[in-house]
C-alpha cells in the first residue's frame, strides 16, 4: 500500500516533536523522541527502510504488516466477544474506514459484544461560528458540523464520550484513538506513516494494537482487512 509522500511524513513528524497538539491526538508526552527516533518508529511498523538522503517519493506500507496487525486485532475482538465485552467504535476520517467499523460493529452486536453510543447527538460550540455534534452512523461515533461529517484530530469528542462510559475495549483513529489511550482504555487504533502519536504511544507501552495503513482510501479499499479480523472472531 503506498501511503504519503516521504516530505509530508517528515513534516507531521516535525509537527509532533515540537509539541503541536493536533499531531498529538490528545496524548501526553508523545513529543519526547526525536526526529530520527518517530522516523525509525514507522519504518519499522510500516516495512520501509529509512535513508536520510531520500525526502521525496512515497511511502509504502508493507501488505504483511498490515495483515499480522489485523489479525491481532482479530484476536482482541474474539476475546471481546467471548467476555461479552462493551465497545466504543468511532473515526475521524467519515470518508475513509467507516465501513471497516460499522461491518465489525455490527458483527461484534451479533456476537455479544456491546456497542455503546455515548453522547449520541451532544453539540456544543467551538467558536461563535463552529457548531460541533457527535453522531453515529450503525452505531460508529463521528464528529459532524450538524450537516456533515468532518475530518478531525481532536480528542474532544471522545473525551466527551468517556464521561458518560468507559468501555472495555475502543476500536478508533486519529484524536478517538488517542483518548482512550491517555485514559488507559484497551485500545485497537489505525494510524497512518503521517500521525506517528498512536505509534509513539505503543513504544511506551500505553497501546497494543495499531494498525500502520492509508487511513483515508475508498471505504471499499478496506474489506480484506475486515476479512481478516472477521476470520478470527467464532462463528463469522
Amino acid at each position: 500500500m503506498v501511503s504519503h509522500p516521504m516530505d509530508n511524513v517528515l513534516w507531521k513528524i516535525g509537527l509532533l516533536c515540537d509539541g503541536d497538539p493536533m499531531s498529538q491526538f490528545g496524548l501526553t508526552g508523545v513529543d519526547r523522541m526525536t526526529r530520527g527516533e518517530v522516523v525509525e518508529l514507522v519504518a519499522r511498523a510500516s516495512g520501509f527502510e529509512p535513508d536520510p538522503r531520500v525526502r521525496t517519493g512515497p511511502v509504502r506500507v508493507a501488505a504483511e504488516r498490515i495483515l499480522s496487525s489485523c489479525l491481532e486485532a482479530g484476536r482482541r475482538l474474539a476475546s471481546a466477544c467471548e467476555r461479552g465485552e462493551s465497545i466504543i467504535l468511532a473515526t475521524g476520517h467519515p470518508t475513509g474506514p467507516i465501513m471497516l467499523y460499522v461491518e465489525l460493529g455490527q458483527l461484534l452486536s451479533r456476537r455479544g459484544v456491546t456497542v455503546l453510543k455515548p453522547r449520541d447527538g451532544f453539540s456544543w460550540n467551538e467558536s461563535d461560528r463552529d457548531r460541533r455534534q457527535i453522531r453515529y452512523l450503525h452505531g460508529v461515533a463521528v464528529l459532524t458540523d450538524r450537516a456533515a461529517g468532518l475530518h478531525t484530530h481532536s480528542a474532544t469528542p471522545m473525551e466527551m464520550m468517556l464521561e458518560e462510559f468507559r468501555p472495555d475495549l475502543v476500536f478508533a483513529d486519529h484524536g478517538f484513538a488517542g483518548a482512550a489511550i491517555e485514559r488507559g482504555i484497551d485500545t485497537i487504533s489505525i494510524a497512518d506513516v503521517n500521525d506517528p502519536a498512536l505509534l509513539v504511544a505503543r513504544s511506551q507501552g500505553r497501546a497494543k494494537t495499531v494498525i500502520v495503513m492509508d487511513d483515508n482510501v475508498q471505504p471499499e479499499a478496506y474489506w480484506p482487512c475486515f476479512q481478516a479480523m472477521a476470520a478470527l472472531i467464532p462463528g463469522s
